[in-house]
């Protein structure tokens, strides 16, 4: 445990940022596996294609990644249409 006061306060801000991190890594995760299901809604597509790009802006996951579940995603959507 750190002595120093901000270094106190880095601990506990880099905690709360790996929380909420990780609660939206584990959200796009859950939303990639339901559009890539059989059967998905292309409203399914439609709102995991806005996360990833949210995702993307925001730092979460590099925008080539984004760029590349999206190409899949559309890729697949078009498969079944």
């Amino acid at each position: 445990m750190p002595n120093i006061k901000s270094a106190k306060k880095r601990v506990l801000v880099s905690k709360v940022r790996q929380d909420r991190n990780k609660a939206n890594k584990t959200e796009l995760k859950t939303l990639l596996k339901k559009a890539r299901a059989e059967g998905a809604s292309a409203e399914a597509v439609a709102t995991t294609v806005k996360k990833l790009d949210r995702a993307a802006c925001k730092g979460l996951i590099h925008k080539n990644k984004a760029a590349r579940l999206k190409s899949q995603l559309a890729k697949k959507s078009n498969a079944t249409a």
